[in-house]
């Protein structure tokens, strides 16, 4: 079950052991990524959003497959947590003051978070960035659980139907808040980051969007650095 950034690491783990595999596509991905994930010889199902986990449970039920989460999985948010290193890694001896991730799943964010304040930093606030059609993890943050709901934004790698309880329950401990960014305000992002060469997706773009909007709370009071 993938927006697709998943999906083509997935199929081409699968592909380098030579083994088979399904990937669960909502119908709205680009048609960029399912042509990928099928040159690496996996086969792509596209479904509605809404029905991406009732597509993974059948294939599961009926036909005896594993299903390996895009983000709710203890090892996918670890192994995000290299994110986290590198950051502090470019960072070098400047203690970051803020730290802006995009939020789709919420593994990313999970991992990265947890590897920074793990790290000698729990006075760095990170933040995470959803878009307003597919706010999972700010609802979830609202309501004190996991939550699904309806989504659509231009941001596709950002729409999970679902947060999942282990990403939630690592975003609750270690990010400090969830910021929420219109399509439109995307866009901008995308255009203002492709006028330096930068060509982004939709999901790409998002915590810059955030940034440049104003969302992130506090800025002016960071130290600022070359």
């Amino acid at each position: 079950m993938s927006g697709g950034n998943y999906g083509r690491s997935f199929a081409c783990a699968l592909s380098q052991r030579k083994l088979k595999g399904l990937v669960v596509m909502p119908t709205t991905v680009p048609v960029d990524r399912v042509c990928t994930i099928r040159d690496y010889g996996m086969e792509v199902q596209l479904v509605p959003v809404a029905n991406l986990q009732d597509a993974v449970d059948r294939n599961v039920r009926e036909n005896g497959m594993t299903f390996l989460h895009s983000f709710d999985d203890l090892a996918v948010i670890a192994g995000h947590g290299s994110l986290g290193f590198e950051i502090l890694e470019q960072a070098g001896e400047v203690n970051p003051d803020i730290i802006i991730i995009a939020c789709g799943g919420g593994g990313m964010l999970a991992g990265a978070a947890a590897a920074v304040k793990l790290s000698g930093h729990p006075e760095c606030r990170v933040y995470g960035v959803e878009p307003e059609g597919a706010q999972t993890m700010y609802q979830s943050f609202q309501h004190g659980c996991p939550v699904a709901m309806a989504v659509s934004t231009i941001a596709t790698g950002l729409q999970p139907p679902f947060s999942g309880a282990n990403t939630y329950q690592h975003c609750r401990q270690f990010v400090d808040a969830i910021l929420l960014v219109s399509d439109s305000e995307i866009a901008s992002s995308m255009w203002r980051l492709h006028a330096v060469g930068v060509h982004a997706e939709p999901s790409g773009a998002a915590a810059l969007a955030a940034l440049l909007s104003g969302k992130v709370p506090d800025v002016s009071a960071c130290t600022p650095t070359a």
